[in-house]
């Protein structure tokens, strides 16, 4: 069990950010810089705060608990007068000011990033928002769910005979939640370096549209779409999800011309290898389903664990399909301490993802848990007194 250790230092210690942010992009996002010692200020509102503390599990904000880690919760009324004064002073005391909200909103408010530069010229504003603050759908509400539909990415998920799949969780926020911290890293070396601020301006689109976005020279190419290939790839064979004799399944990849024909020695077919069929990676993705049925064969007649050690036997890139359930006291999970098992006032102890990445000189930590609506409104407030 870990204990949270208020006293811990990372790399960036000092560094203050106003998370005026709701749901999981911009809670990816400063969860990742508190981890790392930032100090995490959530600006809510005073009725229910962020909308991802109702992301519940039984009775309890299970998403909240994990992402809301290691920040401060301060309740502002940013309607009132009041409220934006205390919010401009922190302004002026910040390095970071994340939001979310629908372009334009933040002008409305007497917020905009130019003013916002006039009080703190060094500040980075990092806004999120479905489709980016330029362009003709700025001002559209988008949600991650309309983002994977339309980046293309829902399009190439499942299988060719069944609808196009989105995944099952809020990926797009996650993946742009990550990249807004890397700009938000990097805008604050050039405001360390040059005391200048800047808008980051991270659409949910883009992001998850980069990490397939080699399909577009693809599609320029033939003048077609690639078409779902379920677990298969449609540039590298064999790859692909195996079911075996216990009920189980492995997964099992031939991504390297030399992975590939290690795994037709494997199993037992050598001679396949200098079959023109499945020689080469371009002829194998030809023939991917002719190639499946013969690795499939193999493996349908072994249990998990026998397929397992079969193929890490011969140093084939072969894994289990696991479930959340089993990875919870899977010796790698528990080795490599990939989840661990923190504190909690309502479970006791309560699973979720370690500090990631790990750095060997100035690690991460967990310093608090995830914050009570407004527990930190006094102790923030007061700082705030302190300060000219």
């Amino acid at each position: 069990m870990i204990k949270f250790d208020p006293t811990a230092q990372g790399p960036l210690a000092g560094v203050r950010v106003l998370d005026l942010s709701r749901l999981v992009a911009g809670n990816m996002l400063t969860a990742y810089l508190a981890d790392f010692g930032a100090d995490v200020i959530k600006v809510e509102r005073g009725d229910e705060g962020d909308d991802l503390r109702r992301w519940r599990e039984g009775d309890l904000p299970i998403h909240w608990k994990v992402y809301g880690r290691n920040k401060r919760s301060l309740v502002l009324d940013l309607k009132s007068k009041g409220g934006l004064v205390h919010l401009k002073k922190l302004v002026r005391h910040s390095h970071v000011l994340v939001e979310n909200f629908l372009p334009g909103t933040l002008e409305q408010m007497g917020l905009a990033p130019d003013l916002l530069l006039e009080i703190n010229p060094a500040l980075v504003i990092a806004r999120i928002s479905g489709w980016g603050q330029t362009g003709p759908y700025s001002r559209k509400p988008g949600f991650g769910t309309l983002v994977e539909a339309m980046s293309g990415f829902a399009y190439l998920n499942g299988f060719p005979d069944r609808p196009p799949l989105l995944p099952p969780l809020a990926l797009a926020d996650m993946i742009a939640g990550i990249y807004g911290a890397a700009g938000v890293l990097t805008a604050l070396r050039v405001a360390e370096l040059k005391g200048q601020g800047q808008v980051v301006d991270i659409s949910l689109f883009e992001p998850i549209f980069s990490m397939i976005s080699s399909e577009a020279g693809k599609a320029k190419l033939t003048g077609m779409a690639t078409l779902r290939a379920g677990n298969q790839s449609t540039h590298t064979a064999p790859r692909n999800i195996y079911a075996c004799s216990d009920g189980g399944y492995v997964a099992l990849s031939g991504s390297m011309q030399s992975m590939a024909m290690r795994i037709l020695e494997t199993i037992g077919r050598p001679e396949l290898r200098h079959d023109p069929r499945f020689s080469t990676n371009e002829a194998r993705v030809i023939n991917r389903d002719e190639l499946d049925t013969i690795i499939g064969a193999f493996i349908a007649v072994r249990t998990t664990e026998e397929n397992l050690a079969l193929f890490d036997a011969a140093n084939v890139t072969v894994g289990p399909v696991l479930s959340m359930a089993d990875l919870l006291d899977h010796p790698y999970t528990v080795g490599r301490q990939a989840i661990v098992e923190v504190e909690d006032e309502d479970m006791g102890g309560l699973p979720m993802h370690n500090v990631v990445p790990r750095l060997t000189a100035t690690p991460g930590g967990l310093r608090r848990p995830a914050p009570r609506l407004g527990q930190h409104t006094d102790e923030v407030l007061a700082e705030l007194e302190r300060l000219p």
